[in-house]
């Protein structure tokens, strides 16, 4: 998962809020993180439905094509990771959304092979759980540090797990790892919002703290998108 470089304070559970206008300006850092995550979500939902709808996704997969989509929002975020401090805010705007319509497209076949009350049902599920961990992330005053640490070696495992079983096919390993994969990201959305609202007592500039938001959001987005996609996997129905 891509994080910023921004350097965190040394005790980011401690920090307090000195005053009102400090405050106004957390809320309104934090405003610009989910507007971003938020449209990215969006656009994403829209490009999906379009390439399933027009027959575009069922055109362009198994073929070349398609294995450059798979890959290059990959590319984008090893791009924003790495050299995200040396773009201009534009450019990093422009690979944040473009990035997002991508991953739509690649994803257009969960609208061929779930049912429409199945998603819906599935996304509502997924944002109130996002929700409910990201308001505890931002609000908490524990320091979620040590937390973060153990959920990532986490996600490396269900990244193992999840390349053993292309191999294996195994329904039983795909449940464990979809059932891990929750807990993972749900933690994660914790932390990742712990963690962006540091980086705002961190980042003075207002450009930097442009970027950052970017990251940021794009930090939300990756944890609500994979707690959506490891839930459909547990409770999806699939069409007929």
């Amino acid at each position: 998962m891509p994080n910023s470089s921004t350097h965190r304070p040394a005790n980011p559970g401690s920090l307090q809020f000195p005053d009102t206008a400090i405050d106004e300006g957390l809320r309104q850092y934090m405003l610009r993180v989910y507007n971003y995550m938020g449209g990215g979500l969006v656009l994403t939902a829209v490009v999906a439905y379009a390439a399933a709808a027009s027959g575009l996704y069922a055109a362009l997969y198994g073929t070349l094509i398609f294995w450059l989509i798979i890959l290059a929002p990959l590319a984008l975020v090893l791009l924003l990771g790495f050299r995200i401090h040396k773009m201009s805010l534009g450019a990093a705007q422009t690979a944040f959304w473009t990035y997002a319509g991508l991953v739509g497209v690649s994803l257009a076949g969960l609208f061929l092979a779930y049912t429409g009350a199945s998603i819906a049902q599935t996304f509502f599920i997924a944002a109130a759980m996002f929700l409910s961990m990201s308001l505890y992330g931002y609000s908490t005053g524990r320091d979620l540090t040590r937390l973060g640490s153990i959920l990532f070696m986490g996600l490396i495992g269900l990244v193992v797990a999840s390349v053993v079983n292309l191999f294996l096919g195994s329904s039983g390993l795909q449940f464990a790892i979809s059932m891990v994969g929750v807990i993972v990201f749900t933690g994660l959305t914790a932390w990742d919002t712990q963690r962006i609202r540091d980086m705002y007592f961190a980042d003075a500039d207002e450009t930097i703290a442009g970027k950052s938001a970017i990251m940021g959001a794009l930090a939300l987005y990756l944890d609500f998108l994979n707690l959506f996609l490891m839930l459909m996997k547990l409770m999806g129905h699939r069409r007929d």
